[in-house]
């Protein structure tokens, strides 16, 4: 998926995966999935989707700043 946001393009192809939490199982109305990514340039984003009850019901990307992105490293 890709997104711009504030002129910059957030890309989960282009960009490093590190690190996913699942919520619920596949199929979970309630269920969703938070997917930690870092651009080339060094920004850090969220790939978020889930299921219609869920926080996240269509699927997006949010960005982070690299102190948000450790605080959520540390309390997945």
């Amino acid at each position: 998926m890709k997104k711009v946001i504030c002129k910059v393009e957030y890309d989960t192809e282009a960009s490093q995966f590190i690190d996913k939490v699942t919520v619920g199982a596949y199929g979970d109305e309630d269920g969703y999935e938070e997917c930690l990514f870092k651009t080339e340039g060094g920004k850090f984003f969220l790939y978020v989707s889930g299921g219609a009850a869920s926080k996240y019901p269509k699927e997006d990307i949010k960005r982070l700043s690299p102190a948000k992105a450790e605080e959520w490293l540390a309390n997945k």
